[in-house]
């Protein structure tokens, strides 16, 4: 229900921002601000991101709980796919969650409200999958045949 709200409400926010900041300043400057607002939003959610990924590898590294960098990341890239949509709303929220005190306020909501039942790191025991049928033996094979000897025929060995 809310998605359907969205889709209905953004472009009709957008359409009536681009009928009044289109008739104070006129088309061209209207559609110059649009553009730069991408370029600039791009350029911005390109060094955000680069910065994000270095955070949740190093999380990793440290073996940190990866969320707060995760969270960053999704929001960084929200927040380019409404920069790069164009309107001035849609750049409004997207240039808002590009500032790390907006995503630390969304991070915090959605912690309080997201129930977390299991979460691991790092090697754990490892358990062997089983099959129904405890004759099924779970095996990788490689073929080994050298190159000149793939033309021959079977060896007799094994049934084809």
């Amino acid at each position: 229900m809310y998605l359907l709200i969205a889709f209905i409400l953004v472009p009709l926010i957008e359409i009536a921002l681009f009928i009044q900041v289109g008739g104070a300043i006129g088309l061209w400057p209207t559609l110059a601000i649009v553009i730069l607002t991408a370029i600039a939003g791009t350029w911005l959610v390109r060094q955000q991101g680069l910065q994000a990924i270095q955070n949740l590898q190093k999380s990793f590294s440290e073996l940190q709980d990866p969320t707060r960098p995760l969270a960053d990341g999704a929001m960084i890239l929200i927040s380019g796919a409404l920069l790069l949509t164009p309107g001035f709303f849609t750049d409004a929220v997207g240039f808002a969650l590009l500032m790390p005190p907006v995503r630390k306020v969304i991070y915090e909501y959605l912690r309080k409200r997201v129930k977390v039942h299991r979460f691991e790191m790092g090697q754990g025991p490892q358990h062997p999958r089983r099959h129904p049928d405890d004759d099924v033996i779970d095996g990788d094979y490689s073929d080994v045949t050298p190159e000149d000897r793939k033309d021959l025929p079977p060896s007799g060995w094994t049934r084809h």
